[in-house]
């Protein structure tokens, strides 16, 4: 079989921030990578799922709802995955990923953490995820 694109990128160089990942037609998929690869330091499992809640919610609610295709975890546990439908600009999906989390770290609940909205709504962590977002908005702001 042929190796994947994401496995064909050296991750023995790859530092935290946002990288534009394959073009597939007009799909494209950017890695928003919070983390460095295998160094030991990764994102814990439930601030991930909170991350993924209130990026999803803000997201699909901004004036870029028509575009986003998908936003979830990367298997990782160092980063997201952000599928876009055109938008090559990667100038101007960092100013969109960064209101995104700003307007995340605003929230002071999580979107669809019910038991009846979501299949492990005890696996949660507001704080943390927080703490990952805004590490991750420094990140986002070295590259504007």
């Amino acid at each position: 079989m042929e190796r994947i694109t994401s496995f064909c990128i050296d991750h023995n160089v790859l530092l935290p921030g946002l990288y534009l990942n394959r073009v597939d037609g007009n799909v494209f998929t950017y890695d928003l990578r919070f983390k460095a690869p295998n160094k030991g330091d990764y994102l814990s499992v439930a601030a991930m799922h909170t991350v993924e809640h209130l990026f999803a919610t803000v997201s699909r609610n901004s004036e870029w709802k028509d575009r986003v295709v998908y936003f979830g975890p990367m298997g990782c546990r160092t980063g997201f995955y952000l599928l876009l439908f055109d938008s090559a600009d990667k100038q101007a999906v960092v100013r969109f990923v960064t209101d995104c989390v700003e307007k995340c770290m605003a929230l002071d609940s999580i979107p669809g953490s019910k038991k009846i909205e979501c299949g492990n709504y005890k696996s949660h962590n507001l704080h943390a995820a927080k703490k990952y977002l805004s590490e991750y908005l420094q990140v986002l702001k070295s590259l504007q």
